[in-house]
């Protein structure tokens, strides 16, 4: 199939097939042309003998016996040696030639009065010329008849077509074999024609090949100055205006695609199918989270169609071909959803999504709104002890000089805790402005966790609790800010213990490899509620939300956000992990080496 699919082969077909019908044609007519042309050729030879040998009895046809010899020989002289002559002056005088043509059998003078085409040229003086079957015999003969001038008779002479038909076939081998050399060499000329004409087309084939794999530096080579060679210049003209048009669409796409990477809002065009065309990364995270959230299959993520929600929300645009906008709450995250519908000419063709994720602007709110009143609310209950216990001395409430001194007692312990509250907001408010000093130092890991640990086994005891070390170390030194660090231990160990009931477990886990320190502080307590979890290590949090002000879990609430600028500042990452009712982990990295 693919040899017919050719261009050369179907154009060579094409002219030899027209070539061939011309010849057959041609052919059929130069036989038909040469085998009369024979026949007339013959019967105008034999017409000739039959005048000759008419002139001649005309001569010595009354001469005496001698001259009668004389015209025997004349007339064998005239006539053609595979002929026969009929001489005929009426049905019982007549004179028959002899021939070569040993298979010509002799002509009867019964079978010329039976004929009523041959006796008519004795009875009406009229020539005849005819192909003729010799009565009782097969032969086939051509015979022509003259009649004699002045007398009773005629002049016959025929010859066997056999001769005639061996000439025409000679003619006809000569013009079988002229076409057969004819259609070769007409074969030879149509492909070398199509080779010629279509060489340069299975260029230019594969030239848009290549032009299709995208190498537009491929060229045809211009080798005529017709059309063809035209369409060559046409050709590598289209393919560098198509280079140029690529490089410009690839240059916009880039362009495009930097600026869709570079935006923090996630951007998804969607087609009227709900079919994704666009978007960028915090869109793909935004469907990932919302396929995590619906329970879809994790591989699910990368399918082209949007989830069947947000397909209604599509719905809604291409309806009513308005913008729409939508509030979406995943894994504690709130994110607001833009749809816009996308026109072409007037038609609505798909729809563009603006998603923006506004948990952290939230959060900011809240905490603006939250910090007066949890800065007000840390330092009301001192400052209410205060002024109350300062009153009872003032107004001599405490009469011994041992209850004075209690008040007093408490008084100082407030202040002491005001001025922590006001250290730690300060220590806060200058990591977060970057201006924090690390003092790096090559610290023995092992010792040092363990007198980190060691100041809390008391606390651990008091409460029953069991704490626990655990050492995994490819590299015994560490570097970095061991106050900075041990104020972050002490931080994580003691939430721990806080937050862990009776018979519980507190394990700390210390890990290092050539690149990095991993601490993990783990504990079996009540765990932290998943919705509080993105905001551990905001300001002010506090996973007892009933503020009680028991002994055991009082704090400030700035703990997790200095430990976390600490982390941070040596470079490291902090993260949490917890099920409620089921325990917390909380873990930091830190690079061996801090540059």
């Amino acid at each position: 199939m693919m040899f017919w699919r050719s261009v050369v082969v179907k154009l060579w077909f094409t002219i030899l097939l027209f070539f061939s019908f011309v010849l057959s044609v041609l052919t059929i007519l130069l036989l038909q042309f040469f085998e009369n042309f024979h026949v007339l050729e013959a019967e105008k030879d034999l017409m000739q003998t039959a005048n000759k040998v008419t002139y001649l009895v005309d001569e010595y046809g009354d001469s005496p016996h001698d001259d009668r010899d004389l015209l025997v020989r004349l007339i064998e002289q005239v006539k053609d040696p595979l002929n026969r002559i009929i001489i005929l002056n009426n049905q019982n005088q007549y004179w028959v030639s002899s021939s070569e043509d040993e298979t010509l059998p002799a002509f009867e003078t019964e079978w010329i009065y039976r004929d009523q085409g041959l006796y008519e040229v004795i009875n009406s003086q009229a020539t005849f010329k005819q192909k003729m079957e010799l009565p009782g015999t097969n032969r086939e003969v051509l015979m022509v008849g003259r009649p004699l001038n002045g007398q009773n008779g005629a002049v016959f002479v025929y010859q066997s077509l056999d001769i005639v038909e061996e000439t025409t076939s000679q003619t006809t081998k000569l013009i079988l074999l002229a076409a057969g050399i004819a259609i070769v060499l007409t074969t030879f000329f149509a492909f070398f024609l199509s080779s010629r004409i279509t060489s340069p087309l299975i260029k230019m084939k594969k030239a848009a090949r290549e032009l299709a794999k995208g190498e537009f530096h491929t060229r045809v080579p211009v080798l005529t100055h017709d059309e063809i060679g035209e369409l060559a210049v046409t050709f590598n003209r289209m393919g560098r205006q198509l280079k140029y048009h690529i490089q410009a669409l690839n240059q916009e796409k880039e362009q495009l695609s930097s600026i869709l990477r570079s935006m923090a809002d996630g951007v998804i065009t969607l087609n009227r199918n709900g079919e994704i065309l666009l978007s960028n990364p915090p869109a793909d995270r935004f469907l990932h989270t919302f396929n995590y959230e619906k329970g879809t299959r994790s591989g699910d993520e990368n399918q082209q169609k949007i989830p069947d929600d947000i397909r209604r929300i599509l719905d809604q645009v291409i309806s009513a071909e308005q913008e729409v906008t939508r509030e979406i709450n995943l894994q504690g995250r709130d994110f607001v959803m833009i749809m816009s519908p996308l026109y072409d000419k007037s038609f609505v063709r798909g729809a563009v999504a603006v998603i923006r994720d506004m948990t952290e602007e939230r959060q900011l709110d809240k905490l603006r709104k939250d910090f007066i009143a949890n800065v007000s609310h840390e330092l009301r209950t001192p400052i209410s002890m205060l002024q109350g216990y300062s009153e009872a001395i003032v107004d001599d409430i405490a009469e011994t000089k041992e209850e004075k001194n209690e008040l007093a007692k408490i008084i100082y312990d407030e202040s002491l805790r005001i001025g922590r509250l006001v250290n730690e907001l300060l220590d806060l408010a200058r990591m977060e402005a970057g201006h924090i000093e690390l003092n790096l130092e090559h610290v023995e890991i092992k010792p040092y966790v363990n007198r980190v640990v060691k100041k809390f086994s008391q606390l651990s005891q008091d409460k029953n609790i069991s704490l626990k070390t655990d050492y995994h170390l490819s590299e015994s030194h560490g570097h970095f800010d061991p106050d900075r660090i041990e104020q972050v231990l002490t931080n994580l160990i003691d939430n721990a213990i806080r937050h862990t009931d009776e018979h519980g477990i507190v394990e700390v886990t210390v890990r290092s490899s050539a690149s990095r320190l991993h601490v993990s502080v783990r504990d079996s307590g009540t765990g932290i509620p998943e919705e509080d979890l993105p905001f551990v290590f905001e300001r002010f949090y506090k996973a007892d939300k009933s503020r009680k002000r028991n002994e055991g879990r009082k704090g400030t609430g700035l703990g997790l956000a200095i430990a976390k600028n600490i982390v941070e500042a040596h470079d490291g990452t902090i993260q949490v992990h917890s099920k409620l009712n089921e325990g917390t982990t909380f873990e930091f990295f830190l690079p061996i080496n801090i540059k």
